[in-house]
């Protein structure tokens, strides 16, 4: 009986200790990794207030209102991970190009505007990678834009017109904003037929001098009749010839009758 009572207190002490052992020895408990936070959206960038605030673009802005074309950029500008880059034409330059775009159907003058933007942000840098393709813009097909990169200053030619970057409006990812000083006019339009540049106006000719009124006066008085009149000396020496001529008829007289 006390062997019994001695296994079982044996027994029980020897499971109490290895579960304390198994407790110990045992590796703790993974630390969770914290889950990072998403990065913040993007600022929304309101194209209607840029183009407003930043410089005389008005015609340009109200041609993207009117062919519905503001909505496309808006929507590439802040819903897209490409971003956009929008060629601004000032509105002096519009302003010489009113009669050709006034020539246009709506859906021309709608081309022609999707033409100004490429669906790809790029910075002033990245335009020499440009320089060795026709890069597509939103206008798709055969409306394509060649860029050329001279020390820094990015040239664009789109076959009716060949203009340059003159000044970043806004250049932050994803919106590029950039002043030129032409409109870009596709050869998917206007054909292929560029006219040429048109030659200086010939400067005026120097009309001749009108001749002196003095000098006409003195011209007039030398041609005038009263000129030709005899002056008074001329008058003495008639009366004189005269006078004698009387005198020698008295004298003959005379001696005749003697």
């Amino acid at each position: 009986m006390e062997f019994s009572m001695f296994f079982i207190l044996s027994n029980t002490l020897l499971l109490l200790s290895s579960s304390a052992f198994g407790k110990t020895v045992s590796p703790p408990a993974p630390t969770p990794t914290p889950t990072p936070a998403p990065a913040p959206a993007p600022d929304y960038v309101n194209l209607t207030e840029l183009l407003t605030v930043a410089g005389p673009f008005h015609t340009f802005l109200n041609y993207l209102e009117s062919t519905k074309v503001l909505d496309t950029f808006q929507n590439q500008a802040n819903n897209t991970e490409e971003g956009i880059t929008i060629f601004v034409p000032k509105d002096s330059n519009f302003a010489s190009k009113k009669k050709t775009l006034s020539n246009l159907t709506q859906d021309q003058l709608k081309q022609v505007i999707l033409f100004h933007a490429l669906p790809h942000f790029y910075s002033l840098a990245e335009f020499k990678n440009l320089s060795e393709t026709s890069t597509p813009t939103f206008a798709g097909g055969d409306y394509t834009l060649n860029f050329t990169d001279d020390s820094g200053t990015v040239h664009i030619n789109s076959g009716w017109a060949k203009t340059k970057v003159t000044s970043a409006v806004h250049a932050t990812d994803p919106v590029a904003i950039y002043e030129v000083d032409e409109v870009l006019l596709p050869e998917a339009i206007f054909g292929t037929d560029i006219p040429p540049t048109p030659a200086p106006a010939p400067a005026p000719a120097v009309a001749p001098a009108a001749d002196s009124p003095t000098e006409h006066s003195a011209d007039s008085k030398a041609s005038s009749p009263s000129s030709s009149q005899p002056d008074g000396s001329s008058a003495s020496k008639t009366i004189i010839s005269h006078g004698g001529s009387l005198v020698l008829a008295t004298f003959g007289v005379v001696m005749m009758l003697l």
